[in-house]
Parts: C-alpha cells; structure tokens; sequence
C-alpha cells in the first residue's frame, strides 16, 4: 500500500479510495432496491383479493355502522396446518369527536358499510404467500372493516339524530355503536370455526392499532381457555404528548371522542379512576393489558408528527407545512425537533419495554403502518426485518427479550423513503 501511495500520490490515492466508496454505496443501495423491487413483484404475481362478508344479522342486534348499516369483514379461510388458527386485523382509519365529523364519516367507507368496496387486497402478514409471510400465510385471515369512528369503542344505545340532510330530505340520525360492531363480529366468527382455535392473534393498524390494544384481554376472555392468544398494536401507539406550542391538544381531541362515543364503558376501570379519558391513550392503559402484546411503531410516527406533534393550529405561520408533509427535506434545525419527539416516544414505550411477555420495533423510519406491504419484509432493525422479529415473538424464538430499539434518524438504511406523507 506504501508502495501503491508512493507511485500514485497520496491525494490521488484518496480520490481513488473516494471513488471506491461511492461505488460501493452505489451497489448497497442497488442492492437494498432489488430486494425492495422483489418483493413489489411478488405480491404484484400472487395478488389475493377478498370479498367482503355483510353481516346482516347484526342489525337486529343493534351492531351497526355510523349510518346504522351492517358490520363487515374480509376472510380467507386457513388451510392445512393453519386451518384451527386465526388473525383478527382491525382496520384503521382516525375518529370522529363530534356529530358534525362524525356525519360527514357517515357519508364515506370508513361510516357505512354500503359505500366499503367489495373486496379488498391482503398483504403483508395478510398475504398468502409462504415467502412473504412464512408464519401466517395459511391461517384463517380477517380484515375486520371500521366503520364507528372510535376504535370499535363506542356504547351509545340511542340513535343521535343531529341535523338535516338537504340530500334526502330527512333528519340524519348516527349510531355510536362501536363495541357492539366488535362482539358481533367476534361471535360471528366464533361460528366459523374460532371456538376452536389453538392459536389466535388480533391486530390492527392505526385506528385500529389502538382498538386491538384496547380489546386485547378482551379478546382472549372470548376465546377458549386453551388457546394461545396475543396482540399487535401497528402505528397505534398514540402519544399524549405536547406539540410544538406547548399544547396537550391531541388530549383533548381524545376526550371528546371518549365522550362523544360513551367509550368510558369499554375502557379498564382502574385506568379510568386514575386518568379517565386519557386511557385511550396507550401508555396510559398498556399496564393494565395482561395478555402478551407487541407494538409495532416508527419513533418519527408520520400521522402523530402531523396530527400531534406539529398539528395546524400549533403552526399557525406555516413554518412547518413542507418539512411535515415531507421529512426529507426538513432542516437540521427541524430535525433536531423532530430527535425530540422520537425521545418522548421512547420514555412513553417505557413501561412495555420492562414486561418480559411485551414486545417492541421501533425503527427510525418515517412511516406509520407496517405490517401490510412492503415493510413488513424491508424495515429491518439489526439484522431483523420486522416479519422475522415479530414471527420470534408470537412463537417465542430465540429467547426471551424482544424489544428492538433503533438508532435515531437517518441511521437505517432499509427505510422506505416515500416521496410526500400528505393525509
């Protein structure tokens, strides 16, 4: 190398060096794209589109939509060796915290199951694919559909009537029925085979996140006592924190949800008693889950950065409108906020990371669902992806801790990078 420095120069050898190392970023991140690219591919060649089960039945029974039409689901039946196991997936979808919103949801998919399309795409631990989805892909699987605005939580009996519909002509009444729409569908697929399930698993994204984490225990009460049962929580580990004005002001948006809802019901009474309405908060209500359950959550969560931590009326000159819509081009001045809303995400997940049945992946992407799609087999954390340590988790491999932490922003290489995060 002496040598080798002497013939050239030192300043051409570190071009040289230079050069060897772009070179061979070039072909990590190629690398990196090809396995992204792969996957795209396999899911675009093994596309699995479910119907949609109405349950009309519900009705009777008082479970229904926003707009008092009937529950639904998706179901792809298991097979083989994953014919007596089971996934619930609570889908997501934000809430409602007044009549007013909550009439304008009537109005879309996520209020009435009238306007749901017919069938819908499963991916990711959804996916039927023994490659992409080793551990599950042969479990009866159910993308349970939200429609109730409150993380299926709502126990409001009487119907709402809150305005005048100028389209029909007649009063719009709303039904907060939440909770109803979840044991309706618990029992109806209790039917199809679930009351003899040896293994079970109920999850959910965002909204639906929190409503898995919400029902967790509640969950296993229905099932039989013989069955294996656990939870994950998928971006639905909301953070009461304070935006950037110093304002708890997602807090109160969580109460009037709460209230609006009459959710109390379904919340732990002892969680209650000590914080009321702040129970739909996770941390606030994890302690009092007693079922094994594992958060799945990016630290830089995209929705809590634009809905919590940097919402409209905390930015009210626009500083931060390009920068939370899309990181990447955020300034270090802005990212070093940003470093500060990962820490408080931290010290809010400290109480799950000290229960050994509890798991974590946190990862350092800008992202907020991950466990359909391409995520779930690209975000990685050390050398798991997030399908390869959550899999360890459910079925206990390979030790007894798995809580994976990442380093801050922008060390992980494997995160997606999406060009705009506009909601």
């Amino acid at each position: 190398m002496l040598v080798w420095g002497k013939k050239w120069g030192w300043m051409e050898l570190a071009g040289a060096a230079f050069a060897v190392g772009i070179v061979l970023a070039a072909i990590l991140k190629m690398e990196f794209l090809l396995r992204i690219w792969k996957h795209y591919t396999s899911y675009a060649d093994a596309e699995l589109w479910v119907d949609i089960t109405v349950l009309q039945a519900a009705v009777h029974g008082g479970a229904v939509c926003l707009d008092g039409s009937p529950p639904a689901y998706h179901w792809h039946p298991g097979t083989g060796s994953g014919s007596r196991n089971w996934i619930v997936f609570l889908e997501g979808g934000a809430w409602c915290s007044d009549h007013a919103s909550c009439a304008q949801r009537a109005r879309t998919s996520f209020g009435s199951s009238d306007l749901m399309d017919r069938q819908t795409l499963f991916l990711g631990i959804l996916s039927n694919s023994a490659q992409e989805n080793p551990d599950f892909y042969n479990w009866n699987r159910v993308k349970v559909k939200y429609c109730d605005g409150a993380s299926f939580a709502g126990n409001v009996n009487t119907t709402v009537t809150v305005a005048f519909d100028s389209d029909s002509q007649q009063a719009l009444g709303l039904m907060y029925r939440g909770e109803k729409i979840w044991k309706a569908v618990v029992s109806d697929l209790l039917s199809k085979g679930m009351s003899n399930a040896e293994m079970a698993l109920l999850g959910g994204c965002s909204a639906g996140g929190l409503a898995a984490t919400l029902h967790c225990s509640s969950f296993k009460e229905l099932l039989p006592r013989t069955t294996y049962v656990k939870c994950v929580s998928d971006g639905g580990y909301f953070l009461d924190a304070k935006d950037i004005a110093g304002n708890f002001s997602f807090r109160s948006f969580f109460k009037d949800v709460v209230d609006i809802h009459n959710a109390r019901e379904n919340l732990p009474e002892a969680c209650v008693a000590e914080h009321d309405a702040q129970c739909f908060f996770p941390q606030y209500v994890a302690p009092h889950i007693h079922v094994p359950i594992f958060f799945v959550n990016p630290a830089y969560d995209v929705w809590q950065i634009q809905n919590i931590f940097i919402p409209d009326a905390a930015d009210p000159d626009r500083k931060w409108t390009t920068c939370k819509y899309n990181p990447y081009v955020c300034s270090q001045d802005q990212l070093s906020v940003l470093q500060g809303f990962r820490t408080e995400f931290l010290k809010a997940v400290e109480y799950v990371r000290g229960v050994d049945q509890s798991g974590l992946f946190i990862d350092s992407c800008f992202s907020h669902c991950q466990l359909e799609g391409l995520t779930w087999n690209t975000n990685t954390i050390g050398n798991k992806t997030i399908r390869e340590a959550f899999g360890d988790w459910y079925f206990a491999r390979g030790g007894s801790s798995w809580k994976s932490i990442d380093c801050p922003y922008p060390c992980n290489p494997t995160c997606i990078k999406w060009t705009s995060w506009r909601h």
